[in-house]
């Protein structure tokens, strides 16, 4: 019996807190369609099952190792680039290596710190609701940018982390301070319905996924900040 109750609750993923409001509107609507329509009714019930699983909370396993930089988003990675850091965030005025990760709307939406550090500062920027895919999203549409300040080997290292609003997407969530110390892998936002996350890495740092990768948050090595090997990528 212990079996199946763990079973169970590992098949029973947690939902964020941030979700609650919206499942029981969804729930509410779910009773009202349904007294009046069945078929609208089990539109309503598929809608709020939908919220429940967009608003899932997974646990993860983190790699930890000095260096490693893990997602900070589920997703795909859509873009991996040298380009200027957002001026809001205060770093270098010098390129930095920028990798991206698109969620679309089915993928889990709660961020995690790609680094273990400190949170320097965070930026909030209002702006357009232009598909996130795009790489001018990271200029034009609303965002919230954190700078962590990390070390890697003793030295100290700063990584930008941005998250960007899309066509769907209409409220950036933050769970932390400027102040705080975090370990890689932990919580520290989410975005409603469908968006991107960039982190920009400093000079040195090995990218380690290739475009169109699948990405898991907390999970999948992004880059080295120490550099490394590089890696090949194939599509099969």
């Amino acid at each position: 019996m212990t079996d199946l109750f763990e079973t169970i609750r590992r098949v029973l993923v947690p939902i964020h807190k941030e979700g609650y409001p919206f499942i029981l509107i969804g729930i509410v609507l779910t009773v009202l369609a349904g007294y009046f329509s069945q078929f609208f009714g089990w539109i309503f019930l598929i809608l709020t099952l939908w919220v429940c699983y967009f608003f899932r909370d997974p646990e993860r396993v983190t790699p930890v190792a000095d260096g490693l930089v893990v997602s900070p988003a589920d997703g795909r990675v859509n873009l991996i680039a040298k380009v200027l850091p957002p001026p809001e965030l205060d770093l270098p005025p010098v390129p930095m290596t920028r990798i991206s990760v698109f969620m679309n709307v089915f993928d889990c939406h709660v961020n995690r710190v790609p680094v273990t550090g400190r949170i320097g500062q965070i930026h909030y920027t209002p702006g357009l609701f232009l598909n996130a895919e795009l790489d001018k999203a990271s200029e034009d549409n609303e965002r919230n940018g954190l700078v962590i300040e990390t070390t890697h080997k003793g030295e100290p290292l700063r990584v930008g982390v941005v998250q960007i609003a899309g066509l769907v997407a209409r409220r950036i969530v933050g769970f932390v301070s400027a102040g705080d110390s975090l370990q890689v892998g932990e919580r520290f936002g989410l975005i409603r319905f469908g968006s991107r996350v960039d982190v920009y890495l400093p000079e040195g740092t090995r990218v380690l996924v290739g475009l169109g990768q699948k990405a898991v948050a907390g999970e999948t090595v992004l880059a080295d900040l120490g550099g490394g090997p590089e890696r090949q990528f194939r599509r099969i």
